[in-house]
């Protein structure tokens, strides 16, 4: 992750406008007093900078919740903000180069405003989840021209290197976004994907509430895909293979084909390595054979006036309200010039979503975007509403 080690920090006064990059404000952890998250925007991205102050010296990096798909863009705010404030640098890995020539004309990265607007339709769309190397994504999208591609991946090179490619290939039926999958598919429209594709998933093993493939995963899946369209999970754990091949038969009508050290077109780099290794590949095939009802989702995430205070706000730390099918964790408070802002977790228990709340006389609002428009969300944000009202 790109990082400053820096002697000393310094505040600068916000907002602030410097080569490009906007200081909009700073926050300031009301509990721990060594944090601080400073909002900042490049190139219509907004995220947080964030400040961890240690005894002999001090991190400034990038926010995990809001960090942009860019790294160029945080690299150029960590920079720009050590410039400004005039910061000693200790340390650093945060190389100062100039944005990749292909990245400067990419179209193929979307955020998730662009599909919760106006989902495109008109073409037949496939998902890849996690699309990694981006070997079989990129396989899949230049050789259907006339389908619609959308990777989802969250680790950042991998993301920009498939954006790269995308241009160099001069691929326009891609597009790529940096997102939960889990999430994202409360949003696709019924009847209308051609194929999911989950291949090699983190097995997660020990934490298995994290892994892809659910019961709730493959009913948004048998919804969002047409008549014939397939959910296909390649993994080499026998356990997740398992795992998901018990998660399947559960449902009361289902279709399933199952291979074993099958060979496709393209393959991953580890895919390569495994097989060397003679270890066992498993496709597990799920067939949609029905199709769905059109989705339908009524609400908006717009608040009461306030009514609490700000101390009553700050008291919110650590608190957990649970409501049916979802809830609200309260993770950290923050203190602002003109009032709270608050990080948050809410939702279904399964598919939380992770944000941040600003708390002001004038009015409440999410910040830097609004939650994803899903049913559990508009549920939680309705409890949020309540609790901010006593």
């Amino acid at each position: 992750m790109p990082h400053l080690h820096i002697e000393e920090f310094k505040q600068i006064d916000v907002p602030q406008v410097c080569d490009e990059v906007r200081f909009n404000f700073i926050a300031s952890n009301a509990n721990q007093k060594d944090e601080k998250l400073i909002a900042t925007t490049v190139e219509g991205e907004d995220f947080f900078l964030l400040l961890k102050e240690e005894e002999n010296r001090s991190l400034l990096k990038t926010d995990k919740l809001t960090r942009p798909a860019s790294i160029h863009n945080v690299h150029k705010a960590l920079l720009t903000y050590a410039k400004a404030a005039g910061l000693h640098v200790i340390a650093s890995n945060v190389p100062q180069t100039q944005k990749n020539i292909h990245l400067q004309e990419v179209t193929a990265l979307k955020k998730i405003e662009y599909f919760a607007n106006e989902f495109p339709q008109d073409k037949e769309v496939r998902i890849e989840v996690g699309f990694g190397s981006g070997r079989h994504l990129l396989h899949q999208a230049a050789n259907n021209p006339d389908i619609l591609f959308i990777g989802l991946e969250i680790h950042r090179p991998s993301i920009e290197q498939v954006l790269k490619q995308s241009v160099i290939q001069k691929l326009d039926n891609l597009l790529v976004l940096d997102y939960d999958a889990r999430l994202f598919m409360e949003l696709v429209p019924s009847n209308i994907v051609g194929a999911i594709y989950v291949h090699f998933p983190v097995p997660w093993d020990k934490k298995p509430h994290r892994r892809v493939i659910s019961t709730s995963f493959i009913e948004e899946a048998r919804r969002v895909l047409k008549v014939g369209g397939t959910l296909e999970l390649r993994t080499d754990s026998e356990n997740y293979y398992a795992y998901s091949y018990a998660t399947f038969i559960a449902f009361d009508k289902t279709t399933l084909q199952i291979n074993k050290n099958k060979d496709i077109a393209v393959s991953s780099k580890y895919e390569d390595r495994w097989k060397k290794q003679e270890k066992n590949i498993y496709d597990l095939t799920m067939i949609n054979d029905e199709h769905s009802d059109e989705l339908s989702i009524e609400g908006d995430f717009t608040f009461s006036q306030a009514a609490l205070s700000f101390d009553e706000i700050l008291k919110l730390h650590n608190k957990t309200f649970r409501f049916e099918g979802g809830f609200i964790h309260f993770e950290r408070v923050y203190t602002l010039k003109d009032g709270v802002m608050l990080r948050l977790s809410m939702g279904s228990f399964d598919r939380p979503e992770h944000l941040y709340v600003l708390y002001k006389a004038e009015g409440i609002s999410y910040y830097p975007e609004l939650p994803l428009k899903s049913r559990s969300n508009l549920k939680a944000h309705r409890e949020l509403d309540k609790v901010f009202h006593g």
